[in-house]
């Protein structure tokens, strides 16, 4: 049985190198789109690891923006397809690290090969601040001048957006390790739904609403665990996930997660040589 870790970078190869080093084992691939507007020879060197490989079809990448889903979808749809046996696909950035010994978290999915593990929470109940994401229209990924300007206009006068084929919307991190089968229905479910991608193709933040809300409508939904696995802290009234340092040790050790992020090479790496050095005692 093996694993693959998808991980989205671009920038800081120093900082991956640390991260492929960390997760890297005999039972595991890895995988690695680079930002397409970043040189990538700046991380050829990384090739040298062993079952490190690259993503080909790169997307250039707008923060909160569908070309964010489009660049997990190409990734996911380049690994699936060279028909590999994974029990998992692991969905990383350049900035998480484990809190664990990686040993056990392929344990914890290799005993659970039907489960996918993903945040997921009701945005009709739970996260009502979803839905204007959902009504309105988003042309963030547009290169024209004034795009926002003609966003505002559009969302002024047409009426609010409807999610297509009845679809239930739930929302959560876009960081997950998710089954095969979970990765190729959705990739199948887009492909056959064409206005469902159109959809979210003009949706803010999409990439924390997409894979949710297909497979929780799907018949895998009881295949998923509520739960990512990883430890995420966000601050309030900032659209970004914290950046871990020294003083955060304690509540690192206490979240009892694989992996947490966000972690700064450059504003920080003291804290990711104390997680080393007590890494057998994050359990």
């Amino acid at each position: 049985m093996r694993l693959a870790h998808l991980i989205f970078v671009h920038n800081n190869p120093m900082q991956l190198e640390r991260l492929i080093r960390k997760i890297a084992t005999g039972f595991s691939d890895i995988y690695i789109h680079i930002d397409k507007k970043i040189d990538k020879s700046e991380f050829d060197f990384l090739k040298i690891i062993p079952n490190v490989f690259f993503i080909e079809n790169r997307i250039s990448v707008n923060w909160a923006n569908f070309t964010m889903v489009e660049a997990i979808l190409c990734s996911l749809d380049e690994i699936v397809n060279l028909n590999k046996e994974y029990s998992h696909i692991n969905f990383l950035s350049g900035q998480d690290y484990p809190l664990k010994n990686i040993f056990e978290f392929e344990k914890h999915l290799f005993n659970n090969p039907g489960k996918s593990f993903m945040q997921f929470i009701s945005i009709n109940k739970d996260l009502k601040d979803y839905k204007e994401r959902l009504i309105k229209y988003n042309l963030g990924d547009w290169k024209i001048p004034f795009k926002y300007v003609i966003q505002d206009f559009i969302n002024f006068v047409l009426p609010n957006r409807k999610i297509p084929n009845k679809l239930v919307p739930y929302g959560g991190s876009s960081w997950f390790s998710i089954t095969p089968v979970a990765i190729k229905y959705v990739l199948e479910y887009l492909k056959n739904n064409p206005k469902v991608k159109q959809f979210f193709r003009y949706t803010w933040g999409a990439d924390e609403i997409i894979f949710q809300t297909i497979l929780f409508n799907s018949h895998l939904k009881d295949s998923i665990v509520n739960d990512n696995l990883r430890y995420i802290v966000f601050e309030e009234k900032s659209p970004n996930p914290k950046i871990f340092n020294l003083n955060d040790y304690d509540k690192l050790k206490a979240s009892g997660k694989y992996f947490a992020r966000k972690f700064s090479y450059n504003e920080d790496a003291s804290i990711l040589d104390l997680i080393d050095q007590n890494l057998n005692d994050l359990k």
